[in-house]
């Protein structure tokens, strides 16, 4: 049985996108989040592409009371020493990230022309997904988060994508998600053999200016005519 299909926002840079990046948000917010991000591009610098941006389910998270939003999974622990994500909801919202994979692939597009892209909780989804995705994406961006279910990696990680491009950005005075917690998670990918950069920004738990025209940048190199 197919997971189903999350419903999404999507701004497309030129007809017919031969390329696509889906981006996950982060936790509480929607698909509209990052949609300005989008706007600051400048799009001849890109292949034509579909930016794919779903809206997370509703569901309750325990670090917020039980309060019911938008979350990839739910969050049981304040406790970064401890494992704080909930593993059905990991594979679920994996799951439905396939599903949007399998979308662009229908609509043309390969698996390496996609970038799976995330922010916070989205940007866990994206790694825990494109590192165990079958077959080899373009790329994979991981903004303000962090690597989870780590332990289960070395088992179940895919080797089409062993040599996929990470790009890992961090705001040094990150409250939500701590700089040096995010920092083992790179340097565990590091250390695993995956081609990552690491980029410190001083910001607190969000994206700025200067970190916009990187993720351009590299998205450039990734996203090849």
């Amino acid at each position: 049985m197919s997971a189903e299909l999350l419903p999404c926002v999507e701004i497309e840079t030129g007809p017919q996108p031969t390329h696509a990046v889906i981006w996950l948000h982060g936790l509480g917010a929607d698909g509209h989040d990052f949609e300005p991000v989008v706007d600051a591009f400048d799009e001849d610098a890109l292949p034509p592409t579909r930016f794919v941006f779903p809206h997370a389910p509703m569901r309750p998270v325990t670090i917020n009371g039980g309060y019911v939003m938008r979350a990839w999974y739910d969050i049981v622990s304040q406790d970064f020493s401890a494992r704080r994500e909930d593993p059905a909801g990991v594979h679920q919202s994996a799951a439905q990230i396939e599903a949007l994979i399998a979308r662009e692939n229908a609509r043309g597009v390969p698996d390496a022309n996609i970038v799976l892209a995330g922010f916070s909780q989205g940007g866990a989804i994206a790694l825990h997904t494109a590192l165990r995705h079958p077959r080899r994406l373009a790329g994979v961006l991981a903004l303000s988060t962090y690597l989870p279910l780590a332990d289960t990696l070395a088992a179940e990680a895919s080797d089409a994508n062993r040599d996929v491009p990470i790009f890992m950005a961090h705001g040094r005075d990150d409250g939500v998600i701590p700089h040096d917690f995010a920092l083992k998670s790179f340097n565990q990918l590091k250390t695993a053999g995956y081609p990552i950069t690491w980029q410190t920004y001083f910001v607190e738990h969000g994206i700025v200016m200067e970190e916009v025209r990187d993720i351009e940048g590299w998205l450039g190199t990734v996203l090849v005519r």
